[in-house]
């Protein structure tokens, strides 16, 4: 049987540590556990799970993950994020590849819970991500606060039955936060990748994703809280143009505001500020 570490990133996760690293136990033969400083109990509850604790400043999700997998002393690497865990059906088919690895990289279906209810319609449900994978033939990429599995041109996918099963919003006021904090993320990557924004992109894009998520992906399905997903998702989408579109016409004032803050609040405390979930 192949050897496996499970590596996860975390920054005040201690009302989801402890149930990631639960669904871990039967398939991980390590667990790297990469810690932003957290001052509350996450790195007390992963060490009483067994895990190897580093820690280390927040520098972007990418960076971070790719920290967490160099810590790794196996090249077969399963990554979740704090608030995640494994379903039954994933572990056993998780276990089962242990056996003899057939592929590179292996994809996997992610369920989203939303003010306590698994939204299995619209654009959250499959969400099919890369989460197993050898480390020679893969490592985190994309641009944050999107990061992905970027695999070598001659890796292999394969796709494992199971969910993982996401509780990133225990209410709707922490879908509203995380989208003004992603958003902003987000507009700032772009702007810095010379992507433009437009009156177009923030009047139709956000319509576009309400009625692609609500109605062609039958989020109507999920009830009041399909709705809400839907509603919010526009939402982001929105704030991520506007802001865009603020940076391209006012960057001064913007570079401005954030010298300010650069010299008003310590290094270490901004980059923990942006890692507090996600």
């Amino acid at each position: 049987m192949i050897l496996l570490s499970a590596v996860i990133i975390t920054y005040n996760e201690e009302a989801n540590i402890g149930r990631c690293l639960d669904s871990l136990r039967e398939v991980a033969d390590e667990i790297i556990v990469m810690d932003a400083w957290s001052t509350d109990k996450t790195v007390d509850i992963a060490k009483s799970h067994g895990a190897i604790v580093k820690q280390g400043y927040f520098l972007g999700y990418i960076q971070q993950k790719n920290s967490a997998v160099s810590f790794a002393s196996n090249n077969y690497i399963l990554s979740l994020d704090a608030d995640e865990a494994l379903d039954e059906t994933l572990i056993q088919s998780i276990l089962s590849v242990k056996r003899n690895f057939n592929a590179d990289a292996y994809s996997m279906n992610r369920c989203t819970n939303y003010c306590g209810k698994f939204i299995r319609n619209g654009t959250w449900y499959p969400d099919k991500k890369i989460r197993l994978f050898n480390r020679r033939m893969a490592r985190w990429g994309g641009t944050n606060p999107h990061e992905k599995i970027e695999l070598t041109k001659a890796a292999r996918v394969m796709h494992l039955p199971g969910d993982i099963l996401h509780y990133s919003f225990p209410n709707i006021e922490s879908h509203l936060e995380k989208n003004n904090r992603y958003s902003t993320m987000a507009a700032q990557s772009m702007y810095a990748r010379g992507k433009k924004s437009s009156w177009f992109k923030i009047l139709v894009n956000p319509c576009w994703a309400f009625f692609h998520g609500y109605l062609l992906r039958l989020g109507f399905l999920d009830g009041y809280l399909g709705f809400s997903v839907a509603v919010n998702t526009a939402h982001g989408t929105y704030l991520k143009y506007i802001k865009l579109h603020h940076l391209q016409h006012h960057r001064p004032i913007v570079e401005k505001t954030y010298a300010t803050t650069i010299t008003t609040i310590p290094a270490a405390d901004q980059l923990k500020k942006v890692a507090n979930d996600r």
